[in-house]
């Protein structure tokens, strides 16, 4: 492809994409598909060498007649299940622009605006979002001051948490010797499952993670913790890391941050908050209840791509002490050295994460920041978060259903009275439609319909359609009413 090509195909993408994006609600939102219906329609080998290549057209043919119809189209506004995934056009077009440059941003020296660009948008996150000024990302402040970066996804921000604070506990011993101890781990059971993972990964151990009581709301004992922690210590383990969670994602459970600090604080054990699916909500200052306590953290994550319109992937990923984490992570071979980072005079982003090659990630955030501007990320939100409300009140008020979880933020978790095996089905009758997409969850060990409301194009007009079907699909069907908010 040269460049006329490019120039002729890329204006037709942009024209398919925004159809694609405008048009989206005409597809079933969960792909109609059977595993092995993709591979099937294609091609079971690559073009042989020396054949003709195939043409532009060719190949959109492909996608619209094989591609599509095996998506399952998270921008859907029925879309209902897992997690807010939402973009943007703003946030497509800088996507495409880092496609266009291709820069490695490892180093500074490596493209410097790609590493001063995210330096600043972290900061500029912070100062959205209301977070603590500890979490700053200045080069100008003492190296042990703290500072952030983006990350693919808060699964990898959170194994970055854990080896500083492996490296923290140990003095550094497990990056010398490989040998971790017995280091234990804390958090809840509403916990995201990517702590076991990177327990195991940070050779900690699985097993050494400890599953902290929940109370009523499912939201960590503060005196749980505590007394977990000083069982392990009188059996001789080394407690070195918590991770409270700040909307989790079964049932957007809030936990009690800044008594989770304090027994952190006293014990001298790190303090990891995930806020990947609630931290968005800072951006209105009526929901900054979620930052409460983060002055004591160690570390934060919080996703733009699930609730911001920012393109996946774009995880941020903030900590207090920015030595710690350099501790565990950084190397140093003689081909990466520079002048400027010998010197200190500038961040080097391959230090603060587990890749060395890294994406352009902050242009996406500039740009949508810049383009699509707050106040409608801010809207967003609060539709949202009323519309949960809202539909969380019609299920209360219908005798078929209990609402299982505090409906704090976007999230509904609801179940029908008849128990596990009517909640079950209710669920994939609904999914069957075509026309919404709902995931399960366990909750005190009973099955949960979850309800999320995160997609940029939904409207109320499509939380009520949601309703309807839950509960015209519901039995018994003698007393369904009508969607009304």
């Amino acid at each position: 492809m040269n460049a006329e090509e490019f120039r002729a195909a890329g204006h037709e993408l942009i024209d398919w994409i925004a159809e694609y994006v405008e048009g989206v609600e005409q597809y079933p939102v969960l792909a109609q598909v059977q595993p092995g219906d993709v591979r099937a329609a294609l091609p079971p080998s690559p073009p042989a060498i020396g054949s003709p290549v195939d043409s532009w057209a060719t190949v959109m043919a492909d996608v619209d007649a094989v591609i599509v119809p095996g998506l399952t189209h998270w921008q859907h506004p029925m879309f209902a299940a897992y997690l807010p995934a939402n973009t943007s056009y703003a946030s497509i077009l800088g996507e495409l622009m880092a496609a266009g440059f291709g820069v490695n941003g490892m180093l500074w020296a490596t493209s410097p605006a790609a590493t001063e660009l995210e330096t600043l948008m972290m900061d500029w996150m912070v100062e959205l979002l209301g977070l603590p000024s500890r979490f700053l990302s200045s080069v100008a402040l003492p190296s042990s001051a703290g500072g952030g970066v983006i990350q693919g996804t808060a699964s990898e921000g959170a194994l970055c948490a854990i080896l500083a604070a492996r490296e923290r506990a140990t003095n550094g011993e497990t990056n010398r010797s490989g040998a971790t101890g017995q280091l234990t781990a804390y958090c809840t059971a509403q916990s995201h499952y990517s702590l076991e993972k990177s327990a195991g990964i940070a050779g900690i151990g699985r097993d050494m993670i400890r599953k902290v009581e929940c109370d009523a709301d499912f939201a960590m004992r503060p005196d749980a913790l505590a007394a977990a922690i000083a069982t392990d210590r009188a059996a001789g383990f080394t407690p070195s890391f918590v991770c409270a969670n700040v909307g989790s994602t079964s049932s957007m459970a809030i936990d009690p941050v800044p008594e989770i600090a304090a027994v952190c604080q006293r014990e001298n054990v790190w303090l990891h908050v995930d806020a990947a699916m609630a931290g968005i909500a800072a951006l209105c200052p009526e929901f900054r209840f979620v930052n409460a306590g983060l002055e004591h953290a160690d570390s934060y994550s919080t996703n733009p791509h699930k609730w911001m319109g920012v393109q996946f992937d774009c995880s941020l990923f903030w900590v207090a002490d920015r030595q710690a984490l350099l501790n565990a992570l950084s190397i140093l071979p003689e081909y990466l050295k520079t002048a400027a980072g010998d010197a200190g005079a500038v961040i080097d982003y391959r230090d603060w994460g587990i890749p060395l090659g890294r994406r352009f990630r902050a242009l996406k955030l500039w740009m949508t920041i810049r383009l699509e501007g707050v106040v409608s990320m801010q809207t967003m939100a609060r539709n949202h978060v009323r519309w949960a409300a809202e539909a969380a009140a019609f299920f209360a008020a219908d005798e078929r259903f209990d609402i299982v979880a505090p409906v704090q933020l976007n999230l509904v978790c609801v179940r029908h009275v008849n128990g596990d095996a009517a909640t079950d089905e209710l669920i994939a009758a609904a999914n069957a439609t075509g026309k919404i997409l709902l995931t399960r969850t366990v909750l005190d060990g009973r099955s949960v319909l979850r309800l999320s409301i995160g997609t940029r194009a939904t409207t109320a007009e499509h939380v009520r359609q949601m309703v309807a079907i839950i509960s015209e699909l519901a039995e018994p069907p003698g007393n369904v009413r009508s969607a009304h908010f």
